[in-house]
């Protein structure tokens, strides 16, 4: 999904705490998580409760690693920081893997593949080419952010601080359409029952857990867990509660 600040490069670079390391986790016997909650239905905080598919995948990959879990919500755009500052083991919240992230962080193999989704009213914009002139919602840090920018001709590009606020915009009319993960973007038009119709991907990408720069042990461990739940189906079956289907990359 999104892209981090211009100062996580050089935060990496600076930082010099030194991350748990995968000995130091499995000897505690609690591994750290954290994530925004603000992103349905990949991790939400419903009450108190915080639940979505990254949610379940995550304690899942814990179990596997005989672990409990600590959580930590913060917003989307806290989360790589605070990584960097040893504030928690991993981060699993949608991040999209590009360049840029890649120096500041290390990610795992990717846990699902996906893309950035126009939705609109019907009647309204469902391709790149349909947003020359028009008012789009979309969050705060991320990779549409930055892919919207770049489509020729767009008009007034709004920003919120959540993925959900960006949604409420286009549902009252403050703009033409909203860009989003795919999937999100089929839940809530499904949601919204013919209100809201779902157009074409601006790209696609991959999406993956983050752990701090070189913590490769710790790394190491969660590919393996990945691995291991892609292969005896807890990962399909986790997949397939909240989306019907099975969302890991395919070749």
């Amino acid at each position: 999904m999104k892209k981090a600040f211009l100062a996580l490069t050089a935060l990496a670079l600076l930082t010099t705490a030194q991350a748990r390391t995968w000995d130091t986790i499995k000897q505690s016997g609690t591994i750290k998580i954290a994530t925004e909650g603000a992103f349905p239905p990949f991790n939400i905080l419903e009450g108190k409760k915080l639940t979505g598919f990254e949610v379940e995948l995550a304690e899942a990959l814990a179990r596997e690693l005989g672990l409990k879990v600590e959580w930590t919500t913060q917003p989307f755009d806290n989360l790589l920081i605070g990584l960097n500052q040893d504030r928690y083991d991993f981060v699993i919240a949608s991040h999209g893997i590009t360049p840029q992230r890649a120096k500041a962080v290390d990610f795992a193999r990717p846990h699902y593949c996906t893309g950035g989704a126009i939705v609109a009213k019907p009647g309204g914009p469902m391709t790149a080419a349909d947003l020359a002139g028009k008012t789009v919602a979309v969050q705060v840090g991320t990779t549409y952010l930055e892919n919207v920018r770049k489509v020729a001709g767009v008009g007034d590009i709004k920003t919120f601080p959540k993925d959900t606020d960006a949604q409420a915009a286009l549902m009252s009319g403050r703009v033409d359409a909203w860009v989003g993960d795919k999937f999100t973007g089929i839940d809530l038009v499904k949601a919204q029952k013919g209100k809201l119709k779902q157009g074409a991907l601006l790209f696609k990408e991959s999406i993956a857990m983050a752990v701090k720069k070189g913590n490769n042990s710790l790394l190491k461990e969660l590919n393996s867990a990945l691995d291991k739940s892609l292969n005896n189906g807890t990962y399909a079956k986790i997949s397939g509660q909240y989306f019907g289907q099975d969302i890991r990359c395919r070749n």
